[in-house]
């Protein structure tokens, strides 16, 4: 197995990001949040990458921020500037870097994502989970407010009230009750098949109509309804060029299952 803090491996237009520092638990040290920033930006230009994963080794998917800086704070070794300055330099970067990646993002939590775990896992477009995951923005089981992205992820996805509760509670979120909140997009009993077989639900489709669409659906949250007609309509004319979306309506003429090429 490689020492390396993420593993990352690109097959078949999926590109397989796994933290793998599963003796911590995955947290995001600087070493693990830095190795994400780089990683993302790797498969950025790649014409193979359709769809993005973000999982954990071995049972884990992210605990959170680092506990030893944390510590290492709280003697006194790291000053309180250098502290904040890491959180807000290099975790959120990580996560903010996943969360603007052009392409679909899954993450695929299996065990516990915490705290910045948390936010990292709602950063994709799509969580899928296992019946043992588990989802918590517990920030104040450590004593601290919400941090790298939280404030702007969560109610986005349950709205104001309800990230309030998850925040003040802190509340480690059950399968079940996620998906009801929309943490969670699909909770599966057969983990590894039935999420890979959605992933490859995505990736197998016309990228660059997906990729536009994810673009036009956050634009849409700054946008009025002309406006996000017209960006639509702008963004369309290009796709509309695309070798897939002719494929798209040559096989939907003949009555079959379009095969999209990404192009």
């Amino acid at each position: 197995m490689s020492d390396e803090p993420v593993i990352v491996d690109v097959e078949d237009g999926i590109a397989t990001l796994t933290l793998n520092r599963p003796d911590s638990r995955n947290a995001l040290a600087r070493e693990m949040s830095e190795a994400i920033i780089d990683a993302v930006d790797s498969l950025e230009g790649r014409d193979d990458v359709r769809c993005l994963v973000v999982t954990g080794q071995e049972g884990t998917f992210c605990a959170g921020g680092d506990v030893t800086a944390m510590t290492e704070r709280l003697a006194g070794d790291v000053p309180l500037h250098e502290a904040v300055r890491n959180i807000q330099q290099v975790t959120s970067r990580a996560i903010r870097r996943v969360y603007e990646f052009h392409r679909p993002t899954v993450a695929k939590v299996d065990g516990v994502a915490f705290g910045a775990g948390a936010n990292l896992a709602v950063a994709c477009d799509i969580v899928l989970a296992s019946e043992r995951a588990r989802i918590s923005f517990g920030f104040r089981q450590v004593g601290l407010a919400v941090d790298s992205g939280t404030s702007y992820l969560l109610p986005r996805i349950v709205g104001e009230s309800v990230a309030k509760e998850l925040v003040y509670t802190g509340e480690l979120v059950e399968p079940a009750r996620a998906e009801e909140l929309g943490l969670f997009n699909h909770v599966y009993e057969e983990f590894e098949t039935e999420a890979d077989a959605f992933v490859e639900s995505i990736a197998s489709g016309p990228s660059v109509a997906l990729a536009t669409s994810k673009r036009l659906i956050e634009q849409g949250f700054s946008s009025d309804l002309k406006q996000a007609q017209d960006d639509e309509a702008a963004a369309q004319a290009a796709v509309f060029e695309t070798h897939d979306h002719e494929e798209g309506a040559t096989a939907f003429m003949e009555s079959r299952d379009p095969e999209f090429t990404g192009e």
